[in-house]
């Protein structure tokens, strides 16, 4: 099944969860209603909604109960591009301007907030302390992944193990915790579970992976922002890492990212972006993101025959091979 015929047979069940979306963020003051379904509406692919529902399949699927999980797990990852977009000084997301180019900085920073707080009203629907537990500390790492980010910014220095740890706390635990608190709220089996986050948190590192690739192979239609954004921006990708240990691209390479740095986000990334397309480093954060997307498929291998495991499945391969 291709992804958007999953799409299309989870339709009912992602209307409900999009209109959910809408009415959680609503606000009798008009200017932060705006700017909060600003974001919401320029669209995404809303794949942690749907690594809940799916998840939910292995147990008791009650839709009135994952659409909660499935909606504070959105808009606390839409609140963090909105806090992003402020720290990257981004001007387009989704083919769309951003909240802090629409307004302002500050905005920006109140918006994301709010939004934060209105997912964890939305959990506290839920009596489980269990799924209240592992979401906070979820959040907790995830601050720790921004923070973590921020202060490598142009740092030519570190380390794959950095780069690692920092998208695990930025991407894949939110991804991993999607798979497994649908499950759980679903009433799903512990090992069960824990083979969905299992699953979930490898495919959340091939996620990132793929999408850093992205930004230095993709094209502006088919990323939603300018290639190149990372670098420009100074947030120095796996693939770039990978590029400056090549005796032949290193001088040449660090010193595009000494002018990018030095122009203050308006440099031209073009010189650099094509010295890392020549290097291995690409070959390789491909290679590396397939290994993750092949432990998420073992991971699957224990789960019960149903539909949603082919559905996971298909997800899995699909990123793999993502070009959006």
């Amino acid at each position: 099944m291709k992804l958007l015929d999953l799409y299309a047979k989870m339709k009912g069940d992602l209307n409900q969860i999009e209109q959910e979306l809408e009415r959680s963020v609503a606000s009798d003051r008009t200017l932060l209603g705006e700017t909060s379904l600003h974001l919401l509406k320029a669209g995404g692919k809303r794949i942690r909604p749907v690594f809940v529902l799916l998840a939910g399949k292995f147990g008791d699927y009650r839709l009135d109960v994952l659409k909660r999980i499935a909606v504070t797990l959105e808009l606390i990852h839409s609140s963090s591009l909105v806090h992003d977009d402020v720290i990257d000084d981004a001007q387009t997301r989704r083919g769309q301007p951003t909240v802090k180019s629409k307004w302002d900085n500050r905005i920006a920073m109140y918006t994301g907030d709010y939004i934060f707080a209105k997912a964890l009203t939305i959990v506290t629907e839920l009596g489980n302390p269990q799924i209240h537990q592992i979401l906070s500390k979820a959040m907790v790492q995830m601050c720790i992944g921004e923070m973590e980010q921020i202060r490598d910014f142009f740092n030519t220095e570190q380390s794959v193990r950095n780069y690692l740890l920092r998208i695990r706390r930025k991407t894949a635990l939110l991804i991993a915790i999607s798979c497994q608190l649908g499950a759980i709220a679903a009433g799903a089996q512990r090992d069960v579970c824990n083979r969905l986050y299992r699953y979930g948190y490898n495919v959340g590192m091939a996620f990132q992976i793929r999408d850093d690739l992205l930004d230095l192979l993709g094209t502006e239609k088919q990323i939603g922002k300018p290639p190149g954004s990372d670098i420009r921006q100074g947030n120095i990708t796996l693939p770039v890492i990978l590029a400056l240990r090549e005796p032949s691209l290193r001088d040449a390479l660090y010193r595009e990212i000494g002018i990018i740095r030095d122009h203050d986000g308006n440099a031209d990334t073009r010189t650099a972006i094509n010295l890392i397309r020549s290097s291995h480093g690409i070959h390789e954060a491909e290679q590396l993101a397939e290994n993750y997307i092949g432990k998420a498929l073992h991971a699957l291998q224990g789960l019960p025959d149903l539909p949603a495991k082919k559905n996971l499945t298909d997800i899995a391969h699909f990123i793999n091979t993502r070009n959006y």
